[in-house]
């Protein structure tokens, strides 16, 4: 018996809830007998492999009361370490300590090489980090919605719209799509007989229902496509439009906005179409951008972006009147009338 070809097929198991028999005899490169040998090999080592009889039978893991050993190959390892490090500060709701927890635990029992590799990235890397922006996801949701997602299972849960009206959904989930600070779930939604975008932090109670669904095709252009355009679509056209005297590759690098928010006019103009959470953030970011533009839309943009430029003003103006007032050389304050001149003599 090959040692290589038995961790691999455990390492295979660890991935999958379940492979059908012929498929892991294909990938290991044996016969179905063989892997029903392999398989028996690893529960006298105390693996629960359990089996389902029947044409669309095979092998999974069982869920116990322990895990058993991952087997992690070297740049899986450097890969969980490194992500871990970023999961400590990122935008899931009480990730943070159970990240730090579980890094210490990888750590550990890192070879010195690989703990070398992770100690050096980590040391030339500076996040810039800031106030939370926004509602974070819970963790348990995205773990349930990711193993439905590859376990092909139906899910239901409670969804909150934009107008706080709350409907029950049964989806069947495709996968899950990070944007920025928000977490998408995109899955087929029975009620509705169409594909649909979900935010994470706007669900609750997701449960599995236990009924697996046949594979669907997915959106044209895959999950990430499919969320932008969706996002895209959902904002109200002319929100705020803005031509910036930048080309689009370099304001959507700046701003850090999607490819379907800018449209090229020319190889040194763009336009920008967004819908913010707020028109306050909207005017302090292109503010910030230290390029030309001028707002094309709507009329309450250019309002805040007009009284921001009077408040930085009066900041920045020198008083020149008033007792104590301050200017860039320090205080001011009123000169004492000059003497009348004396009466001649």
């Amino acid at each position: 018996m090959s040692s290589a070809r038995l961790l691999r097929l455990l390492s295979l198991l660890q991935t999958r809830r379940e492979w059908p028999g012929p498929e892991l005899a294909a990938r290991l490169g044996v016969s179905v007998r063989t892997v029903r040998r392999d398989v028996e090999r690893l529960r006298d080592l105390g693996y629960p492999v359990h089996a389902t009889p029947g044409a669309a039978g095979g092998y999974g893991l069982e869920a116990g009361t322990a895990m058993p050993p991952l087997l992690l190959d070297d740049e899986e390892a450097v890969a969980i370490a490194v992500g871990l490090r970023a999961a400590a500060g990122g935008a899931v709701e009480g990730i943070g300590e159970a990240s730090v927890r579980a890094l210490a635990k990888l750590e550990q029992v890192l070879p010195a090489r690989l703990r070398r590799r992770v100690t050096a990235l980590h040391a030339a890397t500076t996040p810039l980090t800031g106030p939370p922006a926004g509602p974070a996801a819970d963790p348990e949701a995205l773990t349930v919605l990711a193993a439905a997602s590859r376990d092909g299972e139906r899910v239901r849960f409670a969804y909150r719209d934009r107008g706080d009206g709350e409907t029950r959904r049964l989806v069947e989930p495709h996968g899950l799509v990070s944007a920025g600070r928000r977490w998408y779930l995109v899955a087929f939604d029975t009620g509705r007989a169409d594909w649909r975008t979900f935010r994470v932090d706007r669900l609750s109670d997701p449960r599995p229902t236990g009924v697996r669904c046949p594979p669907r095709e997915p959106p044209a252009a895959g999950a990430a496509a499919f969320v932008a355009r969706s996002l895209a679509g959902a904002r109200p056209a002319g929100r705020a439009v803005l031509t910036v005297h930048a080309s689009a590759a370099q304001l959507a690098d700046r701003f850090r906005v999607t490819g379907a928010e800018v449209e090229p006019v020319d190889d040194r103009t763009c336009r920008l179409r967004t819908a913010p959470d707020s028109l306050e953030w909207t005017a302090l970011r292109i503010a910030y951008l230290d390029l030309d533009f001028e707002v094309d839309g709507p009329p309450e943009l250019a309002a805040r972006l007009a009284a921001m430029a009077a408040r930085l003003t009066r900041a920045t103006t020198p008083v020149r009147e008033g007792s104590g007032a301050r200017c860039e050389d320090g205080p001011v304050t009123q000169e004492e009338p000059t003497p009348a001149p004396a009466a001649g003599r």
